[in-house]
């Protein structure tokens, strides 16, 4: 998922976007020193103010700390040096920020959200034209005699047609295969990669797992899972949905996912819980489930933005396949609103940072497209639409802030590109959920019986 969030209007008495004050008595730094601190002040000034943000030049003199108690200042950029200045703006690029942070060139402190929010929203366009030429003049002088950044190590390189079954595979197995020890510090005990289902805004760090679990009993209960039920998770990760229904509902599951590791995790907690005669996951592709059978119910959690545009009428036709006449199926995933856009000269309009970093060939479509291609193009009856976009603004705090807590952990666990990655992404996710931009949506659908004026279900909502 890309970050690309756009600027928002004002708040608070004063614009705190500003470079840190050089101390009384310092030594006189040298002329790159100069020039990057020159530099770093400029780009503060194409920040608009209404960011509450400090960017400095980390050149490990002391005095040069901020206090992050002060509420003007809720987050704060450190640039390392010279160096680091100069290839955070050349080349220019709308993913310079993001990559300056994978790659250790700057470090954030505070509030992640707020620095990625205004490192896309860095706009030349602001600077005085005297301040533009400085800019370029510094910018060049310093990149003369700087050394080309390391390389990142963890970028993706699909090959084959967008959305074929192998690069399909590729695309999954990168973003989840970066190793369960990573995940389990800072998703719940169920490892539930999706968003949550909150009954408080206080403290969603500590209250995640409850959250996962109503989330979990919800789609149970949406879906009226009861003793002797077959239900079919397509996409179901470590096995969070089908371990849950088969424990509290007495049903019989079948997960499916792309990748090996989540299979084979979701089968050992299986057995752990003693259900491995009821469980069972196994790598296929939601294109390869007739022999499976047909299924009470079917859900998908969190695996609808991997399916692209141009394959929705495939997967709900799928999922409609898979299930029984009357049958449900309840669709979860992340959906974007077409009213918010980036506006004109945002470099965020063509940042490609989710695509090579996180979710390759992701792609979202509006709420209002997956229910006409499912209800006119595939013929499910629409039973409810339930929206959900303060509840993934709370999980990916909750993520983020367990992720920080053990961050030496994580480090150890998946590397500091990884980490960094997840930081930056999960962070910037949430200023998009919080602003409206993304919203997540359950769509509870149901394929009809031959004789549809036989009643099949309750008049009013069950769950």
């Amino acid at each position: 998922m890309a970050i690309d969030t756009p600027s928002r209007p004002a708040a608070g008495p004063a614009p705190a976007s500003t470079i840190a004050a050089k101390p009384s008595g310092a030594r006189i730094p040298d002329r790159r020193t100069a020039l990057a601190r020159a530099v770093v002040a400029i780009i503060a000034r194409t920040l608009p103010d209404e960011h509450r943000l400090t960017i400095e030049l980390d050149d490990a003199e002391p005095g040069n700390e901020i206090d992050l108690g002060d509420t003007a200042v809720r987050a704060r950029v450190r640039i390392r040096g010279p160096d680091a200045v100069a290839r955070l703006i050349f080349p220019p690029s709308p993913d310079a920020f993001a990559e300056a942070y994978l790659r250790g060139d700057i470090e954030i402190d505070g509030d992640v959200g707020e620095a990625v929010d205004a490192g896309q929203s860095l706009d030349l366009r602001r600077l005085r034209p005297t301040d533009l030429r400085r800019l370029i003049r510094f910018g060049f002088e310093l990149r003369r005699g700087t050394p080309s950044p390391p390389p990142l190590t963890r970028v993706a390189r699909l090959t084959g047609r967008r959305h074929s079954r192998a690069r399909d595979l590729a695309a999954i197995r990168f973003h989840y295969d970066v190793g369960e020890d990573f995940y389990r510090l800072w998703l719940d005990r169920r490892l539930t990669y999706s968003c949550a289902y909150f009954d408080t805004v206080v403290d969603p760090a500590a209250h995640l797992d409850a959250a996962q679990e109503a989330k979990l009993e919800l789609i149970c209960r949406k879906l009226r899972l009861g003793p002797g039920q077959r239900l079919l998770d397509i996409g179901c990760g470590w096995g969070s949905l089908i371990i849950y229904a088969a424990e509290r509902f007495g049903v019989d599951c079948v997960g499916v996912t792309l990748s090996d590791r989540q299979a084979s995790e979701a089968n050992s907690r299986a057995e752990e819980a003693g259900l491995g005669a009821r469980v069972r996951a196994e790598v296929r592709d939601y294109r390869d489930l007739g022999s499976l059978g047909s299924f009470d119910a079917v859900a998908s959690v969190g695996m609808f933005e991997h399916v692209g545009a141009a394959n929705l009428t495939t997967y709900f036709g799928a999922a409609m396949g898979a299930l029984a006449p009357g049958g449900l199926f309840l669709n979860h995933g992340i959906a974007t609103a077409e009213r918010s856009r980036p506006r004109g000269g945002d470099l965020r309009r063509n940042s490609q940072f989710g695509d090579r970093y996180v979710f390759p060939d992701g792609e979202l479509v509006p709420v209002e497209r997956a229910i006409a291609v499912a209800r006119d193009g595939v013929g499910f009856d629409v039973i409810d639409v339930q929206l959900l976009r303060p509840h993934y603004a709370l999980t990916l705090r909750a993520w983020v802030e367990r992720l920080e807590r053990s961050w030496d952990a994580a480090v150890a666990a998946a590397g500091s590109e990884v980490a960094r990655t997840w930081r930056l992404y999960m962070s910037g996710a949430r200023v998009r959920f919080e602003r409206g931009e993304l919203d997540v949506a359950q769509l509870l659908l149901a394929r009809p019986l031959a004789d549809a004026s036989r009643p099949d279900r309750p008049l009013r909502p069950w769950w």
